[in-house]
């Protein structure tokens, strides 16, 4: 049922989109700076069935970067990511406490149409990859480096190595090119619900472009 909260997207796309996109499964990995904010725009596009997986806490520099704020800090980001879209737009995820690791990987990603990957290592963005391969599971990497981001389908995909030692969250994250890619992002999912275009990105914010990749 449409309301109120759809109403711009519902005149641009058309309320049957909206209604397309309400019965369309996510399964999203992280919910992190990429995932967070991407969540919180997939539910305001119209995006209902969304499961989201991340075992981490939100620490005090998230605020800067991610859809957390400053009295979340402490609690567990799936957790704060449930409460916050559900008195937002009234959607309710399911969410997985857990690290994702090859001994649950099938339980978590085996019942979606779409995987996304926004995990912040390349350890837990390998089996991602691997997993959706094997089992021919729809699956979109976002990723960022310095001023860089790309989207990715996983059949133009290559498991970056992780840019620092110790503490991913210890590298740069300009909160204007998390935005970007988020945009992109979104909209890359949700032109391929629609539509069924396979469409990949990349962004680089110190020239201020998106580019559309040709694989």
């Amino acid at each position: 049922m449409l309301t109120n909260v759809y109403l711009h997207e519902a005149i641009y796309r058309g309320p049957e989109a909206i209604e397309r996109l309400g019965q369309f499964q996510i399964t999203l990995c992280g919910a992190g700076a990429l995932g967070s904010l991407l969540a919180d725009n997939l539910a305001r596009q119209g995006v209902r069935q969304m499961t989201v997986i991340d075992f981490d806490r939100i620490e005090g520099h998230n605020a800067g970067t991610q859809l957390y704020g400053q009295s979340d800090v402490g609690a567990k980001k799936v957790d704060v990511l449930k409460a916050q879209l559900f008195r937002s737009v009234g959607i309710e995820l399911t969410v997985h406490d857990r690290r994702l690791d090859e001994r649950n990987v099938k339980k978590f990603l085996r019942k979606t149409d779409l995987v996304v990957d926004t995990f912040d290592n390349s350890a837990s963005r390998r089996i991602v990859t691997d997993f959706c391969r094997e089992q021919r599971i729809e699956c979109l990497h976002l990723g960022m480096n310095a001023d860089y981001g790309e989207v990715r389908w996983n059949d133009a995909y290559q498991v970056p190595q992780d840019v620092v030692e110790g503490d991913v969250c210890d590298y740069p994250l300009a909160r204007n090119l998390i935005l970007l890619l988020v945009a992109a992002g979104c909209e890359t999912i949700l032109r391929y619900v629609l539509d069924s275009k396979k469409e990949y990105y990349s962004v680089t914010l110190r020239d201020l472009k998106i580019n559309e990749d040709r694989f």
